[in-house]
């Protein structure tokens, strides 16, 4: 088949995908206008409208071929641009004990929530979608992930749908935390940083309370979203263990080559962040870089939600919603405890 004939192939998969992406897009320029920042994110609102357009009518033979190629392609080139967006200059403007703290919270929160996905029953690849959103920047961190562990489209989707429910919840209830705990606005600034999933979430949750607050935890924020390159990376070499689901006795394979061992998508992210650290990555470049990204994450994200049946979510909807609410207390817990260790002001 040549190049003309595969997009051909293609494109009845990909408009579809489009056509969500661009309406999860204004829907969210919508929320912008009306509330000042978005409440429910494109990304999310494609996934959940993919997953609406499958409940009522499922895409026939022609759709499929477009929708794979936007689940997977695109997803790993969107991985792969991420990388332009990490600077190793956060890591050391944050300071060695705000720096190791924020390190160890992250991980602190994955096993926890590991340990809680696998004693609740949960699929290991699903277990490790949710630690790792919860742990590190919800939605973009499932979705850098998801590739790499090889998780299915409907685990994708149910994590992706219900983290989505209690971010919005964390960005309106986490403000009681300043009266409830006695946190100054630097305080709270480090626990929004350390809890809240998504940077424009971060600003939601952080500028009523004031500008100090709003500083300290976008950089917090910020140092917490570099953690997704060494878990992405540690990840990939954990990648080859995992049993396919529902085989408990599966055997262990053999260690591959560096090819198959770390994708392709994840040596480009690596790259991109080496070239970005060094300043070989124009600044020009930065914001247009990030806005590809995010489209293409948006157009995965429908392309995951065409895929997915929505009764398949409802045999696993009270357990996702334990461990992403389980998890999520960890995760103030021990930010809470992290804030007095250091005795911030």
């Amino acid at each position: 088949m040549g190049p003309g004939e595969h997009l051909r192939a293609l494109w009845p998969g990909l408009a579809l995908c489009l056509l969500i992406t661009t309406l999860a897009v204004g829907l969210q320029a919508v929320e912008e206008n009306v509330f000042g920042h978005p409440y429910v994110e494109a990304l999310v609102v494609a996934i959940l409208g993919g997953m609406a357009i499958r409940t009522a009518w499922e895409p026939g033979e022609r759709f499929v071929g477009g929708i794979a190629f936007s689940a997977k392609q695109l997803l790993e080139v969107a991985v792969t641009l991420l990388g332009a967006s990490v600077s190793l200059g956060a890591l050391v403007a944050s300071g060695p004990a705000l720096l190791t703290g924020i390190v160890g919270t992250v991980l602190l929160s994955i096993l926890a929530s590991l340990l809680l996905g696998r004693l609740l029953g949960l699929p290991a690849r699903m277990s490790i979608l949710i630690a790792c959103g919860n742990a590190i920047c919800g939605n973009s961190a499932i979705a850098a992930v998801a590739p790499v562990i090889g998780a299915d489209g409907r685990d994708v989707a149910a994590s992706i749908a219900f983290t989505a429910v209690v971010g919005v919840l964390v960005v309106l209830g986490l403000p009681l935390f300043v009266p409830l705990a006695g946190l100054s606005e630097h305080q709270y600034g480090v626990l929004a940083g350390l809890c809240v999933y998504a940077v424009p979430q971060v600003l939601a949750a952080t500028v009523p309370i004031g500008l100090a607050a709003t500083q300290i935890g976008t950089l917090v924020k910020l140092v917490r979203v570099l953690m997704l390159g060494p878990v992405v990376v540690a990840l990939s070499f954990v990648a080859p263990r995992l049993s396919p689901e529902g085989v408990a006795s599966a055997p262990r394979p053999a260690r591959p080559g560096i090819g198959k061992l770390v994708p392709w998508f994840i040596l480009g992210f690596l790259a991109l962040a080496s070239l970005r650290s060094l300043g070989l990555v124009p600044d020009a470049a930065l914001a247009p870089l990030a806005r590809i990204a995010t489209v293409l994450t948006i157009i995965s994200m429908a392309a995951l939600g065409l895929g997915v049946d929505v009764r398949g979510l409802a045999q696993v909807g009270g357990r996702v919603t334990l461990v992403v609410t389980g998890s999520l207390a960890v995760l103030i817990a021990v930010s809470l405890l992290l804030i007095r260790l250091l005795h911030l002001n």
